[in-house]
């Protein structure tokens, strides 16, 4: 089971955010838009089950998947992207 994450978390800073997004292809006016946003997080997670939700004046975006499971992540409204996606969590001593 991973680490427990559950509450609501305040995004501090964003370094090379731009430059992640640029590597990803995403087009410069939503690059420009997300650099500028500190979205808040709310997680709730129930094992290995987890509920992400990216909180800001933008635009509000829910990933809910388990750990370790691949899923779809829909980036529609984002960047119009549909992503298979496996989180891992790892332990590091």
């Amino acid at each position: 089971m991973p680490a427990n994450f559950n509450g609501y978390w305040k995004m501090l800073s964003n370094d090379n955010f731009e430059e992640y997004l640029k590597a990803l292809d995403v087009n410069i006016a939503v690059r420009k838009i997300a650099n500028l946003l500190k979205p808040d997080k709310e997680i709730i997670q129930n094992g290995d089950h987890m509920i992400i939700k990216t909180l800001s004046t933008f635009r509000n975006y829910i990933m809910e998947f388990d750990v370790g499971k691949e899923f779809e992540e829909d980036l529609a409204g984002v960047d119009d992207r549909k992503c298979m996606v496996r989180i891992r969590m790892v332990t590091i001593a």
